[in-house]
């Protein structure tokens, strides 16, 4: 069933868990909430309520705890950034079920509520569509992961849901959660009921439906992962791009680039590279090669081969991060071949880098579905008819006949 976004009733509240002491965090927390812990000059909970701003979400409601006169000193009512911040505090032993059913009253009949601990590129249409989908009472994203604490059927429907991890279970939940308010308060037996227990009574009446999000998600669960999230979280300039048709001339229909002698640069892509390049921008190569599985490329030759193009680029000041290839045939049907994301989200585990906040350059139709699939725009390079068929949210932010005819609107952008 396809569900028309324009009709479908987003939720314009959020509701942030902020009430914990933090312990894993300390010393740091000794002194301040969690959430409070600075990313890049600003407090983390701040990237969280930016995120789901961006979102179309301005309306927030913390639930805070310890040290909650902190948060409420920091963020006020939020005006300063045209939110609209409401404050619930209770006592720091209360457990999250009880902050929820205490806060009730002020709650709308279906809300966002997100832990303030982890981030993750949250694509809310596509999670509300499953939502509306199962008809579910909480919908909530998770990760692959096991041993793990819940297991899924094919629709997308949480079969169980455990706080102890088992290898048989493959998901593990990350929160970001769609809630309906009266479906779900339903499960609580006691004002005293913990959240976890909630979840579980409702998994085994398929009440719980989850989203899976393959992109890393972060955390400031503890100091190490705090690290990697400020990381994760500060601005880059790093453009993906595709290899055959973009950086060099393809080869004829069937066949592979499979020595340098036969990889020919695009001159306009390579000015263009040097231009962004002197802009600050880095670039991931990501490619399918499917030669290899053929027979037709040999493995060490086509490294060979990427690294003289970045020895050459690197003569125009042009920096590659990394070459991602996908080695495998088409009929093996792998989750890294293009239009499958899977080389896009290992380059975001591994260069922390936010996929939402960038760029995929290529010029077939399927690139752009590869840019969808992984949460972040695309640009595509050809005859803008060649999209004809591709759905609304698959179509790039803007087509051109030539990376070098980007530049500048990839700069505004």
């Amino acid at each position: 069933m396809e569900v028309d976004h324009r009709k479908v009733n987003r939720p314009e509240q959020a509701v942030i868990l902020c009430g914990g002491l933090g312990t894993r965090m300390r010393p740091y927390t000794n002194t301040m909430p969690k959430p409070m812990v600075t990313c890049n000059g600003k407090p983390f909970l701040w990237h969280l309520l930016h995120q789901l701003h961006e979102n179309g979400v301005c309306r927030f409601f913390l639930l805070t705890g310890y040290r909650a006169e902190q948060i409420e000193e920091y963020f006020k009512n939020g005006s300063e950034w045209d939110w609209q911040i409401q404050y619930y505090q209770g006592p720091v032993e209360w457990d999250t079920g009880k902050r929820i059913w205490e806060a009730k009253d002020k709650l709308d009949d279906r809300f966002l509520l997100l832990y303030s601990d982890n981030f993750v590129p949250f694509p809310m249409d596509k999670v509300l569509a499953l939502h509306e989908r199962n008809r579910s009472a909480l919908t909530f994203m998770v990760s692959p992961k096991s041993p793990g604490n819940i297991a899924l059927d094919e629709t997308g429907t949480v079969q169980k849901y455990d706080n102890n991890r088992f290898p048989e279970l493959g998901y593990v939940e990350i929160g970001y959660m769609i809630v309906e308010k009266e479906k779900t308060l339903e499960f609580f037996e006691t004002p005293e009921c913990s959240f976890s227990s909630i979840l579980r009574k409702m998994a085994p009446k398929d009440q719980i439906s989850a989203w899976v999000q393959h992109d890393a998600y972060h955390s400031i669960s503890d100091p190490e992962r705090w690290q990697k999230t400020e990381v994760y979280l500060k601005p880059k300039k790093i453009l993906l791009i595709d290899r055959d048709g973009v950086i060099n001339q393809k080869a004829p229909r069937g066949e592979y680039i499979s020595r340098w002698e036969d990889f020919e640069f695009i001159p306009k892509t390579r000015e263009a590279m040097k231009q962004l390049g002197k802009e600050g921008f880095q670039f991931i190569v990501i490619s399918n090669q499917a030669g290899i599985a053929r027979g037709m490329i040999d493995p060490e030759e086509l490294e060979c081969i990427h690294l003289k193009m970045e020895e050459e680029l690197q003569k125009d000041g042009v920096e590659i991060l990394d070459v991602y290839v996908c080695p495998h045939h088409w009929d093996e049907k792998c989750f890294c071949r293009k239009p499958n994301p899977g080389m896009l989200f290992l380059a975001s585990k591994e260069y922390l880098f936010r996929l939402d906040k960038t760029l995929f350059v290529g010029d077939d139709p399927r690139d752009c579905q590869t840019g969808e699939r992984a949460g972040c725009a695309s640009i595509f390079l050809g005859n803008s008819s060649a999209l004809e068929k591709l759905s609304n949210e698959e179509q790039p932010v803007f087509s051109s006949p030539s990376l070098l005819d980007s530049v500048d609107k990839i700069l505004r952008h």
